[in-house]
């Protein structure tokens, strides 16, 4: 079995490891460490809650230079909360180094003018924060990042889908070209080869593989609402099993303002997170929810990844996020470290394709219902479709005709149906080899 000391960190990253009671490096930190201690850019594709995080901050403080007062490494996060839990992880490694990296947060909705003021005063050495303000400090010339030694872009896919990767692009191109770059992400999206193409000298692709794509001791229950109100659907949900810290995720700011009155009304002291409330109140609730002042935090896909709480037992979903990857952000906030977690889905019959298209990426469901207040096993809802034999096997171009040839109910109707389903295996056939011939 390996163990942290095998890498040779400095003592006091090897005694802030044992405070923290990190002894053996998860397969993503197995995997990442080498790489990224042999100076190469990688890029690391890793399930959430995977280690990631460890597997860059061990090597870059390994390597910062705290007799050199200069900007040495620069790390972006899509989101105000993902920075703060890298600087607060940054800052745990560096609690016992004397004298300690100097470390800056840099995100938005701050005091600009009291950031400045801090880095003309004395530059830091690592850099935390978010696309938007990092760019606008190196615009400004404020940070000189042209003495940068590693960049790392964390959560790359979620840069992209906030229209944060040209702020990323501006940061890149104010660095030296002889740096060594990081990208961790939980996908890696076509959009994203241009970026990578662009700043990346033969980068090490590491690729961890999922042993499951959610935790194992998560149970993923899937619960059909049957044309029930939502909101009390997840109040009575909430009322079971007394969890000790739950998480509801909806898809818009307005369904959460509309679930956080509604739960208050019934009595539950809940939080609420999304992209309309000030960066401040944002921050202040956060903290509350670290220090378990709240039972219940209805939130948007904002805090899918920026939600790192210990103790989430239970996550629910009102909706299914509009990108199914989402959905492994919002479980994964709990079942983590070994811990048993619940997550529970809501189903309305209309959402069968989004059930199906988060199937598809490996997760199962065990199907339940609320009967007389509890959760009980439910039917499988595919034990129909898996009642149909041949029929699964038509493609939805001939469906009609399927159907048509059905309602005739002429003799002989199987047999066209065979023979449609022969035609048009011909037909891709066909269309495959062309396709193959011209590439």
């Amino acid at each position: 079995m390996s163990t942290f000391a095998q890498y040779n960190f400095p003592d006091f990253l090897n005694q802030a490891l044992t405070a923290i009671h990190f002894t053996t490096p998860t397969d993503a930190q197995e995997a990442l460490l080498p790489p990224i201690l042999a100076g190469k850019d990688v890029v690391g594709q890793a399930e959430t809650g995977s280690g990631k995080t460890h597997a860059f901050l061990l090597p870059i403080l390994a390597g910062i230079q705290t007799a050199e007062h200069t900007v040495q490494a620069v790390i972006t996060a899509p989101s105000r909360e993902l920075a703060e839990q890298l600087k607060d992880a940054a800052e745990q490694l560096v609690s016992r180094q004397e004298p300690q990296t100097r470390i800056l947060l840099a995100v938005g909705g701050t005091d600009k003018e009291r950031l400045v003021e801090k880095i003309e005063h004395r530059q830091p050495q690592l850099v935390i924060g978010t696309p938007g303000r990092l760019a606008d400090l190196v615009t400004s010339h404020v940070l000189q990042v042209q003495t940068t030694r590693y960049f790392v872009v964390d959560e790359a896919d979620m840069s992209l889908d906030m229209g944060f990767l040209t702020d990323v692009d501006h940061i890149a191109s104010a660095m030296p070209t002889k740096l060594q770059m990081l990208v961790f992400s939980a996908t890696i999206p076509e959009k994203l080869q241009p970026f990578l193409r662009k700043y990346m000298h033969s980068p090490e692709m590491v690729r961890v593989a999922l042993k499951s794509v959610i935790s194992p001791t998560i149970k993923n229950i899937l619960l059909a609402t049957k044309g029930r109100d939502h909101n009390r659907i997840i109040n009575t949900l909430l009322h079971i099993g007394q969890p000790f810290l739950a998480l509801v995720f909806a898809n818009t700011k307005e369904r959460v303002d509309e679930l956080y009155d509604y739960l208050q009304k019934q009595g539950l002291k809940v939080a609420k997170i999304h992209g309309d409330i000030p960066p401040r109140e944002r921050r202040r609730t956060m903290k509350k929810v670290r220090d378990l002042q709240y039972q219940y935090v209805v939130a948007t896909d904002l805090a899918a990844r920026g939600i790192d709480v210990p103790g989430v037992s239970l996550v629910i979903n009102d909706d299914f996020p509009k990108d199914p990857e989402f959905f492994i952000h919002r479980v994964g906030r709990t079942g983590r470290n070994g811990l048993a977690g619940t997550a529970i889905s809501l189903y309305d019959p209309e959402q069968e394709q989004q059930v199906a298209q988060i199937e598809g990426l490996g997760i199962s469901f065990v199907p339940e219902e609320l009967k007389d207040g509890e959760l009980v096993a439910a039917n499988d809802r595919n034990r129909r479709r898996d009642r149909q034999g041949v029929a699964q096997a038509i493609d939805p171009s001939i469906k009609g005709m399927v159907a048509k040839e059905k309602k005739k109910r002429m003799p002989g109707y199987k047999n066209k149906i065979r023979k449609a389903i022969k035609v048009d295996a011909r037909r891709k056939r066909k269309i495959a080899r062309r396709e193959q011939r011209r590439k």
